[in-house]
């Protein structure tokens, strides 16, 4: 499937505009270093809605080796892990209306490219995807195991903070795309702001459908990686599959 840019309207890119302004101006100060820096390396403009294949893709390979890959929406567990392991990250083509710029029940194109490809400039957190991808891959057959693998993703790259400067920022893709829940992660006295805890999270339900009570805090995209042992190591104690050697 591909993007089939020239499809899109002016309509699309006057959203695209109105979306990307309004979190760049918020970003500024709640975003991590990590995706900022990604922010401006991988050219997003305001103006038009980013072409995969000929702008962003291409920077991203050179960066670190992942590419976009178009998708018609969401994707089954395996289709999404197989292309993740293979340093695809799947993207919807169709971008929200004006009167759905607050809130979406599935993710659009907007929420997969300003949310998520920044931040897969950075090398580290790239590394945590590829193995978590791996991992998936291997339980891909155990409900049990993937409801877990689901949460761990939901906590850090949908909804993860990160410690910065002794303050707290927003790295977190889900965080980063919303103009309403990024302010309220990082400011908001309602929701706990937990250091990372993976065996809190694993035995934390994903709540899709309103802001998060908690939110979990690395210290560094390496931390994240490093969890991944421990990881393997729960999944194969509660599923009885054997884990990666």
């Amino acid at each position: 499937m591909t993007q089939s840019y020239d499809t899109y309207t002016s309509h699309d890119h006057a959203v695209w505009k109105t979306l990307f302004d309004r979190q760049v101006d918020q970003l500024k100060t709640l975003a991590c270093k990590s995706y900022l820096e990604g922010l401006k390396r991988i050219g997003f403009k305001s103006e038009t809605i980013p072409d995969f294949e000929k702008e962003t893709s291409p920077v991203l390979k050179a960066s670190t080796g992942w590419q976009v890959v178009v998708v018609k929406g969401l994707v089954s567990e395996a289709e999404f892990f197989q292309l993740m392991s293979r340093k695809l990250f799947p993207s919807s083509r169709w971008l929200r209306r004006m009167d759905q710029l607050d809130y979406l029940e599935e993710p659009d194109m907007f929420h997969d490219t300003f949310g998520h490809l920044p931040l897969l400039t950075n090398a580290d957190f790239c590394s945590f995807l590829l193995k978590l991808s791996d991992i998936a891959l291997i339980y891909i057959e155990s409900p049990e195991a993937i409801e877990l693998v689901k949460r761990l993703y939901w906590f850090t790259v949908e909804f993860g903070l990160i410690k910065e400067d002794h303050q707290i920022k927003a790295y977190g893709g889900g965080l980063i795309s919303s103009i309403g829940e990024c302010d309220y992660a990082i400011h908001s006295h309602l929701p706990e702001r937990i250091d990372f805890n993976l065996f809190k999270i694993l035995d934390t339900p994903v709540k899709i459908d309103e802001y998060q009570k908690q939110y979990f805090v690395i210290d560094s995209f390496e931390q994240l990686f490093q969890s991944l042992g421990d990881f393997e190591s729960i999944l194969s104690e509660r599923t009885g599959v054997g884990a990666l050697n």
